[in-house]
């Protein structure tokens, strides 16, 4: 039983496991974060531009009939396409899309750049011109001796 608890103590403090428990934990708050822009600040300009309309609440009866709304549908027994629900999905969707790409692009501006290491010019063979390893003695290709 030790053992076992070794093997978890282990297992769970690896570095990729703890790294990734931080980032689903920063994830979940950053996705209250979006969800809210869009909820909260996005979604109410959207409904003042657009005069109030609610698309949320759009439906059709699949018995042809008229109803209020789609509650007043389900009660008089009859199913109902909710199409409206549907849409205000996929424009929140949209929403949060475009947001996660606008922080996204803002957080790549502010981190600095990572700096590349040097890439090392080839070494090239005296005499054949091909490309060698840097310690080589003889060129692999023409086999000519190296006396650098």
């Amino acid at each position: 039983m030790k053992k076992f608890f070794n093997d978890f103590k282990a297992f769970a403090m690896r570095g990729n496991v703890v790294d990734m428990a931080v980032g689903v934990i920063i994830g979940g708050a950053f996705g209250k974060i979006v969800s809210s822009l869009v909820a909260d600040i996005f979604m109410p300009l959207i409904g003042m531009l657009t005069g109030g309309i609610d698309i949320s609440g759009a439906f059709y009866a699949l018995d042809g009939g008229a109803y209020a709304s789609a509650q007043a549908a389900a009660d008089a027994g009859v199913g109902t396409l909710n199409y409206g629900v549907f849409l205000q999905n996929v424009i929140d969707f949209l929403l949060i899309a475009l947001c996660i790409f606008l922080m996204i692009k803002l957080i790549a501006k502010v981190m600095p750049a990572k700096a590349e290491p040097p890439k090392e010019e080839p070494r090239l063979c005296p005499y054949c011109k091909a490309e060698i390893h840097k310690d080589a003695t003889r060129c692999p290709h023409c086999t000519s001796a190296l006396n650098e």
